[in-house]
């Protein structure tokens, strides 16, 4: 886990099975639309959880889910809204989570789960 594109995938996976063991399905990875994307689109029940995933050292002056400030919020709301038209998913109840992936010693990962972690302004 050098690099950063290896953190941010490490902490992907670990979010993703965090989220399965709660008894989320995970619905897509990495959906890209025009100037976003979103980490991970689940469902919890009948609701669809779009999901930031941010991963961080131990050592790092914030936390990982502090840094989903609004600026990346409306980016994602703004992917979500196209998602949702792209599924036929519009008026389906949905929220936003952040997941913050701390990586300790020898690699550890501990999970942060922030359910409804900002309302969105659609």
């Amino acid at each position: 886990m050098d690099d950063r594109a290896s953190l941010g995938r490490e902490g992907e996976r670990r979010a993703e099975q965090h989220l399965r063991a709660l008894g989320y399905r995970i619905v897509t990875r990495n959906y890209r639309g025009p100037g976003g994307e979103i980490d991970l689109v689940a469902l919890d029940g009948d609701t669809v959880v779009f999901v930031e995933v941010r991963t961080r050292h131990e050592d790092a002056l914030v936390l990982p889910e502090e840094t989903v400030v609004p600026a990346k919020q409306r980016r994602i709301v703004r992917t979500a809204g196209r998602f949702l038209r792209q599924t036929g998913s519009e008026g389906r109840t949905c929220r936003f989570d952040v997941l913050g992936i701390t990586v300790g010693p020898q690699g550890r990962m501990a999970v942060n789960h922030v359910p409804e972690a900002f309302i969105p302004v659609w």
